[in-house]
């Protein structure tokens, strides 16, 4: 990316919080506060045009409800996100999302065809029908179908076909910024392979720009440019992906890529965890890691780590910025 080109996506103090319901006897009898779920809790980032930017985290961390917010299906507490223009045409960057699971994001009653030539067809990308199929087939093509399958239903399909019919629907709408959240999850191992190296190839060939959402730390580092590691709806560090997995800041960072399994090193020291991961509901105060953290102390118990730079990385950790000044 050029220094004064905009990048394709700059997230500002991003948070999403959620009410639980309350029942009538907790609110008006008892006088009980709603309660909420700081789901995301102020979170920034960029992602340069033609790259790869991935978010990981246990389960709960906020991660998915990120990239709903991305696409619009989910509207942000407070933040906002400036979108660069899109290319070759007015407005701002055309955006699409591949789900984790493809059965249940595609209609059961359609054929694959209609599916495909839907977004074609409500943006106007053709003027006449036979572009709109001409254009359908070669979507199929692309993604490593045939056009033979349009005639055909989803549930005709494997899972790795699924997920690629998903994908030629979404670049059916011409975008240039995909998020992919979970999107090998539901996948057999050798069919993920597939999946993302399509995905690096449709990036290669039309440029495109990628919000990855996974907690498969394999498949991150092979799609990667660079990587943001989230808990309990912050991000604790983030660097560019080798440094996150060859050079490790923060303790969960660390326990993250010790959780992989590893037959060349299986008795390599692992970082302990004392205990579960805490309720997004009432989260700890100060560093909300410090409860499973071995690092730490009084400090972590009562503040909240500001984000630090520490060599290529952004660090929230009292311990590392520390060891960094001195």
């Amino acid at each position: 990316m050029s220094a004064c080109e905009q990048p394709a996506l700059k997230a500002t103090d991003i948070a999403c919080w959620f009410h639980l319901p309350q029942s009538w006897l907790d609110h008006t009898v008892f006088g009980r506060p709603s309660r909420m779920v700081k789901a995301v809790d102020g979170i920034s980032f960029e992602i340069p045009r033609g790259t790869t930017f991935s978010i990981v985290g246990e389960s709960g961390c906020g991660k998915s409800t990120v990239a709903r917010m991305v696409v619009g299906l989910q509207a942000p507490t407070r933040g906002r996100f400036d979108f660069a223009a899109g290319r070759g045409r007015k407005g701002r960057l055309r955006t699409q999302m591949i789900f984790q699971d493809p059965i249940a994001s595609l209609n059961p009653r359609w054929r694959v065809g209609d599916i495909i030539a839907e977004p074609i067809r409500e943006l106007g990308l053709s003027d006449s029908r036979k572009g709109t199929e001409r254009r359908m087939h070669k979507l199929l093509d692309t993604v490593g179908l045939g056009s033979r399958d349009a005639g055909r239903y989803p549930h005709e399909f494997s899972g790795g076909q699924r997920q690629r019919i998903s994908i030629a629907r979404a670049l059916a709408a011409e975008p240039e910024f995909l998020v992919c959240d979970e999107p090998t999850s539901a996948l057999d191992v050798s069919v993920q392979a597939q999946i993302l190296n399509l995905l690096a190839d449709l990036q290669n060939d039309l440029g495109l720009t990628y919000l990855f959402i996974s907690h498969n730390l394999s498949a991150v580092r092979h799609v990667s440019d660079r990587v943001a590691v989230m808990y309990l709806g912050r991000i604790v560090e983030e660097a560019p992906a080798d440094e996150i997995f060859d050079r490790p800041k923060h303790p969960y960072t660390k326990f993250l890529l010790g959780s992989v399994p590893d037959l060349l090193h299986p008795d390599r020291e692992r970082v302990p965890v004392a205990v579960d991961l805490p309720s997004p509901i009432s989260p700890p105060p100060g560093c909300t890691y410090h409860p499973r953290c071995p690092l730490a102390s009084h400090e972590c118990r009562t503040m909240a780590p500001d984000p630090s730079l520490v060599a290529a990385s952004t660090v929230r950790c009292h311990h590392v910025a520390q060891a960094q000044v001195s």
